[in-house]
């Protein structure tokens, strides 16, 4: 007798993976946006990992799965289409997680009914004979969805969209940043100071020092923003758009007075969290930064603005599913907006840092090319080689640029523009 559908081990995480994949493929969420929905009736932490981890690995090789299915099947199945999405679940896990067959296919076919049920059993069947017999394999690296790669190879070339590739095959390391130069007895790549690389997938809670809140994740490129102002001394700084906190323990950690201000209050509680853990101090408010105004210029102001965060590919791949050209417009307009919102907040003399986990020029480069030319009062501030981590360097004009080639033999960073700016008067 068959087990009813509810009784099958496993298949409640797969309902929730077609269910990230739904919201991803035909809404337009990030994983993110829809994990809490999706993943709503799973009580074990692991389970909900695991969603997660089928679906991004789903959404990294979709264009290398549908080829495979599109082999077996005598009349194209819909992108959208259950069935396709329910062989995409199953392929990914045998060919990707090392799932035994089996398992795969008997947490799939619960994902249709009716006939297609049938198609499902028979396509995947097809598709595993292919790949026993060395027909049908994976391409060593996955492919970037079309228009992101028409773009990225139109703005970079392509060497930076085959690295790009490349990089989103492998698991990316993990960075962790500390409050100070003393990393105690972990073990891994020091790539610049107060910073450790280590393997991918370590358990970051269970590491020494964690429980005392000597560091946390934050990957490299991502760290090089908060270097890029000193030591604070007593100086006050505002963190714009600050949760989850990964700049605002930085500045802390480097003597600066920082007034940390986002708009989401769910971010800010895991920003009040990491503040908790590692002790250190700042002023946090909750507030949309087109109302809320300081009582009066600061001395510098960093402002990591929301984008497209196409740079972040590599542990969020559904942002490439999810964004297009409107998309990026979309974002720019906004960074435009607050750019302008913050250039009055910043004191005669003061630092502003503008920067972008994207890899779009039009929220970068151009972005400050516009910036420079409404406000005369600024200057780009040239970074200097010795304020960078090792192997990055600074673009002619002294901002930052990292790309899919930056430190790819060291186990790459996130695409990110960073440029430093002066107040002049």
């Amino acid at each position: 007798m068959n087990q009813p559908n509810k009784e099958i081990p496993g298949l409640a995480t797969r309902q929730s993976a077609i269910r990230l994949l739904d919201a991803v493929c035909r809404r337009g969420e990030t994983l993110d946006q829809a994990m809490p929905a999706a993943t709503g009736k799973l009580s074990n932490p692991s389970d909900k990992a695991l969603a997660h981890n089928i679906a991004a690995n789903v959404l990294r090789w979709m264009s290398a799965l549908d080829a495979m299915i599109d082999s077996a099947t005598r009349n194209r199945l819909a992108d959208d289409a259950k069935p396709r999405m329910a062989l995409r679940i199953a392929l990914a896990q045998v060919l990707i997680l090392d799932t035994p067959q089996h398992a795969a296919i008997s947490t799939a076919l619960p994902l249709v009914h009716g006939g297609p049920r049938r198609l499902v059993h028979g396509v995947f069947s097809t598709v595993m004979r292919g790949v026993e017999s060395g027909a049908l394999k994976l391409p060593e690296y996955p492919e970037i969805p079309g228009e992101t790669l028409d773009r990225w190879t139109h703005n970079w070339g392509e060497d930076v969209a085959n690295a790009a590739s490349q990089a989103w095959a492998k698991p990316a390391p993990l960075d962790l940043s500390f409050q100070s130069d003393d990393i105690g007895t972990l073990d891994g790549v020091k790539l610049a100071p107060k910073h450790l690389r280590m393997l991918p997938g370590l358990p970051v809670t269970g590491l020494a020092g964690f429980n005392e809140g000597q560091f946390w994740v934050q990957d490299l490129a991502a760290s090089i923003p908060a270097r890029l102002f000193g030591e604070g001394k007593g100086r006050t700084v505002l963190d714009l758009c600050a949760a989850p906190g990964g700049k605002t323990m930085q500045l802390a950690s480097a003597g600066w007075n920082v007034v940390s201000v986002d708009s989401s209050a769910k971010r800010m509680e895991r920003f009040q969290d990491n503040l908790k853990r590692t002790k250190l101090q700042a002023e946090e408010i909750i507030a949309d930064l087109m109302q809320w105004e300081p009582p009066e210029p600061a001395d510098a102001v960093l402002l990591d603005a929301p984008c497209s965060a196409t740079g972040i590919y590599r542990r969020h791949p559904d942002v490439l599913h999810c964004i297009g050209s409107r998309q990026i417009a979309d974002r720019a307009e906004g960074q435009s907006a607050l750019l302008d919102r913050a250039a009055p907040w910043v004191k005669p003399g003061g630092t502003l840092v503008y920067a972008v986990c994207s890899l779009e020029p039009e929220e970068g480069e151009e972005q400050i090319e516009a910036f420079l030319e409404r406000h005369s009062e600024f200057a780009i501030d040239p970074v200097a080689a010795d304020e960078l981590p090792a192997h990055i360097l600074s673009t002619a004009n002294g901002c930052i640029r990292t790309l899919p080639t930056t430190l790819a033999e060291q186990g790459h960073v996130d695409g990110f523009f960073i440029a430093r700016l002066v107040r002049k008067s």
